[in-house]
């Protein structure tokens, strides 16, 4: 890993190439043509009648270059080759792409029926019979906005060409993403060669919130399709600008929930609506619309529930997985209509939550079992964030104003909510490769181990930690520990690094191999080899299809409790605090379990709060580009994190449980300072400023 290169445009062998994308200007329609100036020699214009092989990448109908049809302003239609970057820039400029404009689908609402890529109508219990004996009916809608990952570098990729003696060729591919397998069958797929003639070395992902599963796929194809007909090295980076207006974002939703109540505010029964923007083709439609519907149901004990949602294919850039794969989305919804349930009961959210919450074992998708909340997870984040007080304070503050009509001058508003939510491990949905997952262990003749797998890590931990595991139980030191990760030569695949599959699947493969090979280690000579696979539990789920129905088996939990203040002058949120209580089974490295924590806070309060992107007419306006913040080191609230320890269970998942909890938390302190209850994010300080208005709370100003 060490002689890996850190960045895609580190990369600068003899001879390299430069490519720029050429793109569609219109958002639906047909290309008829290109009109390109006489290039000069060296210079290479590529389009999808060059390809040799598949037009589509690897597990996903998604062409690599349009052909006819043009789906979102910026698809790629072709890519300009040459060795002078500023010339192949200026060059790309003076190309023209001919159209025939259709009109667009660009909202998710009455959208005609052939963009209707996935439906959900799932029927538990007896939700109908429930809402006629209810005695309260609460319903809201709620959206949840699209977020951009901003990597440390624009996506990119860089393909060297390596002449073989036997007239064949090999390619080696460097490109920062998280599944490098993907990878390698989709340059397979569109060059039409064998495996043994491409290599994949993965570049260093950072901190990635999910984005670069499929989308460096696309740019790996690019440059390998260039390298491959110009016989010389080829990258494709793009500009910061580009990767902001045409990269993947998290899929905006809408999804609405009526809750019927009982006596005391006993939940019987929810309807779920959901809407799901998944932008052009459909990246993972199904794993992430059945995962926004799992959230929307909630941790809630409720027989009877209905749920009717769709995927929507609209005229921009595909969709693709943020951290958490549409769960946040749905938990987002839950967990405000949970703290709105309890708001027009006037009670406490928490205590409506503790008296709602699964209690037992309960059935999520189809037939697979889940844990129900660890006892005492409330408490935890409640606990140390002191919210019992503080929220009783906070309303008698918010009820003082609803009798005087307004603040009093200059007034500080502050609030406090509180929100739960729960995590899985892996994909509901194995895709080309079954979901059979690898690693494979060698102890040889002087005592070594090396670990081999096709996992990438986005930072050391998980090497100290595998290395930590392997000499633990070989009882070995851990610098006779050798970890060999990421390249395809490997021929290990060890699936994509998502949903926190590093720390669950990875890490118990690398824990069996190493039980084996002690049972064997005195019984069979040296070197000993082992390799140890996961296989999904099939079981058929709601959408009658088959799903891996150990994801949710023992699910980490999390809750967290946000305060905030709002300045009557600016109207911008300060949060005061963050606090999360965490049962994530066995810890296996405290430190980097908070450290990560800390991270997906931060990005979550993004998403919540002043991160606010949005597609006009088909595309994000360059104007919001300079206007696009993320978080800064004095936008970093305090946050604190207790975690409930079982060394009895095995590692979970946690780190995207912030996305889940936090942005709802957040705008329940929010809508209780304000008095007003918000149920939309990204909620920005004109969202602020237009409740208090409504509300008549600047009177006294």
């Amino acid at each position: 890993m060490s002689d890996r290169p850190l960045f895609v445009d580190d990369i600068e062998p003899v001879g390299i190439l430069y490519g720029i994308t050429i793109r569609s200007p219109i958002a639906r329609g047909a290309l008829i043509n290109l009109e390109c100036p006489p290039l000069p020699v060296s210079y290479t214009l590529i389009q999808s009648g060059d390809i040799p092989g598949q037009n589509s990448l690897d597990e996903f109908a998604l062409p690599v270059l349009a052909a006819e049809t043009l789906s979102y302003i910026g698809e790629p239609v072709a890519l300009l080759i040459g060795p002078d970057r500023a010339l192949v820039e200026k060059l790309a400029g003076q190309i023209t792409v001919i159209t025939r404009e259709e009109t667009p689908v660009l909202y998710p609402h009455a959208v005609p029926e052939e963009a209707v890529l996935a439906r959900r109508d799932i029927a538990i219990g007896e939700a109908e019979s429930a809402f006629k004996a209810a005695k309260t009916i609460v319903e809201g809608i709620y959206n949840t906005g699209i977020q951009e990952h901003w990597y440390t570098e624009p996506a990119g990729a860089a393909a060297l060409w390596e002449d073989e003696q036997e007239g064949g060729g090999r390619i080696t591919v460097y490109t920062a993403t998280q599944w490098p397998f993907q990878v390698l069958r989709s340059i397979e797929n569109v060059l039409q060669c064998p495996q043994a003639h491409v290599i994949v070395e993965p570049a260093a992902i950072g901190i990635h919130l999910d984005g670069k599963i499929w989308y460096p796929s696309l740019l790996a194809c690019h440059a390998a399709l260039g390298a491959f007909i110009t016989k010389k090295p080829v990258k494709i980076i793009l500009s910061r600008l580009e990767d902001f207006r045409y990269s993947p974002k998290r899929n905006g939703a809408e999804i609405r929930i009526r809750s019927a109540l009982g006596d005391k505010g006993r939940l019987l029964a929810t309807e779920i609506s959901v809407r799901a923007d998944m932008g052009a083709y459909g990246v993972f439609t199904d794993e992430i619309l059945d995962r926004i519907c799992l959230g929307a149901v909630g941790a809630y004990k409720s027989g009877n529930v209905h749920i009717q949602a769709q995927a929507i294919s609209t005229n921009i850039p595909p969709a693709s997985p943020f951290a958490g794969f549409g769960m946040a989305q749905g938990f987002f919804a839950m967990e405000r209509q949970a703290s709105i349930i309890a708001d027009t009961l006037h009670q406490d959210p928490m205590d409506w939550r503790m008296d709602n919450m699964l209690s037992k074992r309960s059935l999520a998708i189809g037939a697979s079992v889940f844990s129900a909340i660890p006892s005492g997870l409330l408490d935890t984040a409640a606990t140390m964030g002191d919210y019992r007080r503080k929220w009783a304070s906070y309303e008698l503050l918010r009820e003082y104003r609803r009798k005087n009509g307004k603040t009093e001058k200059y007034e500080t508003l502050r609030g406090i909510g509180l929100a739960a939510a729960y995590q899985g491990g892996g994909f509901l949905y194995p895709g080309n490769d079954k979901g059979v997952y690898d690693v494979e262990l060698t102890l040889d003749k002087e005592g070594k181990l090396e670990i081999r797998t096709g996992m990438v890590t986005s930072n050391e931990e998980y090497v100290y930690i595998w290395r930590k595991i392997a000499a633990e139980v070989l009882s070995i030191e851990a610098d006779a520990v050798r970890v060999v990760s990421g390249n395809t030569a490997l021929g290990i695949d060890s699936g994509p690094a998502t949903l926190s599959r590093n720390i669950t699947a990875v890490t118990m493969l690398v824990e069996q191999a190493c039980l084996a090979i002690r049972d064997q280690r005195f019984r069979d000579p040296l070197p000993i080899v082992v390799r140890r696979s996961c296989r999904p539990a099939k079981k058929e789920g709601w959408a009658g299809l088959p799903f891996d129905a150990n994801v949710f088996t023992h699910p980490a939990w999390g809750a967290a409790v946000v305060e905030t203040e709002i300045d009557p002058i600016e109207f911008i949120p300060k949060i005061r605090g963050v606090w999360l209580g965490i049962d994530g089974g066995k810890i296996l490295s405290e430190e980097r379990a908070r450290r990560s924590l800390k991270i997906s806070v931060v990005h979550a309060l993004g998403w919540a709060s002043w991160e606010n992107i949005a597609y006009v007419e088909g595309q994000i306006p360059d104007s919001q580009f300079g206007r696009y913040g993320i978080p800064c080191p004095q936008d970093i609230p305090p946050i604190h994190i207790d975690f409930i320890w079982n060394d009895a269970s095995h590692a979970k998942g946690i780190e995207e449980l912030p996305f889940s909890c936090v942005p709802a938390a957040f705008v329940q302190a929010v809508s209780q300072a304000v008095d007003y209850p918000f149920k939309r994010i990204p909620l920005t300080a004109r969202d602020i400023w237009d409740a208090g208005k409504f509300k008549t709370l600047r009177e006294g100003l």
